[in-house]
């Protein structure tokens, strides 16, 4: 009789799912990924067949070229609850993590234990994206982005007035927001307009594709307008969204007297916020805190808890205190995104 959970191998490139001879999340091109989400460190082109919700499996044929055919693969879109037999007798059920438009977990089923895979995920309401839903199983493996007790994120419509209040007390600047292009700029159009921001906001030529793959997708954002197309005046008193790398760029010059805004877990220290010459530090995650991640571990309440992504100590400390077995995965190209 094989030992509990041999089937289920974590690896430096990703989690490893042995009768099915499938990835979780590769780091590195597999005859056959699983994979929760679009961000670059969990997706990316190559693999010889890609299994992931039909969201993820656009956002990963915008930004990686995947698809049908010889060189973009072969794709199975699942949609949330929807389960997909692999061979080898493992069942494989996408849920919603909440992280980002598509974003799931991933529950693994086989021999009668369960495990369950979150990528990235956030438990706070995203008008963006289903929430997560918390899943019962033997083991949950986490990621631990914000595994830090500092890291207690903030209402996001304390963010939202914050952001509204310096765009009000200034009519001839406008405020150019740093956010991640996947997700975050997206979520914070979609905030600002259920604040009550119903005027046109601009985006820097990079954001456009994905927040039109947003739109296609049901997600209303409203007005969006190319800054490309209009002259500094056309946006004082209005909002800009970039990239973070474009907040000191050339580029930014065409703006009127912009105050630099970024929406990121990270603006939670304020070294990162210096760093990038940020005026108006806006701390709006899509990962979950450090309340958020200990209270789903005790919702889940799994046998063991496997631990990446992040600030992997602290969690594993929490885990002793709390009499609950845990360890930690190394696992490469995890990295701090502009989040």
């Amino acid at each position: 009789m094989a030992a509990p959970f041999s089937w289920i191998k974590p690896h430096p490139q990703g989690v490893h799912v042995v009768p099915a001879d499938a990835w979780i999340d590769p780091s590195v091109a597999v005859d056959r990924a699983l994979v929760t989400h679009g961000h670059a460190d969990h997706a990316r082109g190559g693999h010889g067949a890609t299994v992931a919700t039909p969201e993820t499996l656009a956002i990963m044929a915008l930004r990686y070229r995947t698809g049908e055919g010889p060189d973009g693969g072969d794709t199975t879109p699942v949609e949330y609850g929807e389960t997909v037999r692999l061979k080898g007798g493992v069942d494989a059920t996408y849920i919603p993590a909440g992280h980002v438009l598509g974003s799931a977990q991933i529950l693994l089923e086989h021999a009668g234990e369960r495990v369950v895979i979150t990528g990235d995920y956030k438990r706070r309401a995203d008008p963006t994206c289903p929430p997560f839903e918390v899943t019962p199983c033997d083991i949950f493996i986490t990621e631990a982005t914000f595994g830090l007790p500092l890291f207690t994120h903030p209402p996001i419509e304390e963010e939202m007035a914050k952001l509204l209040d310096r765009l009000a007390a200034y009519p001839d600047r406008c405020v150019l927001i740093g956010a991640y292009a996947l997700g975050k700029a997206q979520r914070v159009i979609a905030e600002l307009r259920a604040a009550g921001h119903h005027d046109p906001i601009y985006l820097h030529g990079a954001m456009e594709k994905m927040c039109r793959l947003y739109e296609e997708h049901g997600v209303d954002l409203g007005e969006l307008r190319l800054v490309a197309d209009h002259t500094k005046d056309d946006m004082r008193g209005a909002i800009v969204v970039s990239p973070p790398s474009a907040l000191n760029d050339r580029w930014s010059r065409r703006l009127p007297d912009p105050i630099t805004a970024m929406a990121s877990g990270w603006m939670r220290v304020r070294q990162r916020a210096r760093q990038r010459n940020v005026e108006l530090p806006l701390v709006i995650s899509d990962h979950a805190d450090w309340h958020e991640l200990t209270r789903t571990i005790q919702e889940v309440d799994p046998q063991e808890t496997w631990i990446t992504h992040g600030r992997e100590e602290a969690l594993l400390r929490w885990h002793q205190l709390h009499q609950r077995r845990a360890r930690a995965l190394a696992l490469v190209g995890r990295e701090d995104e502009d989040e």
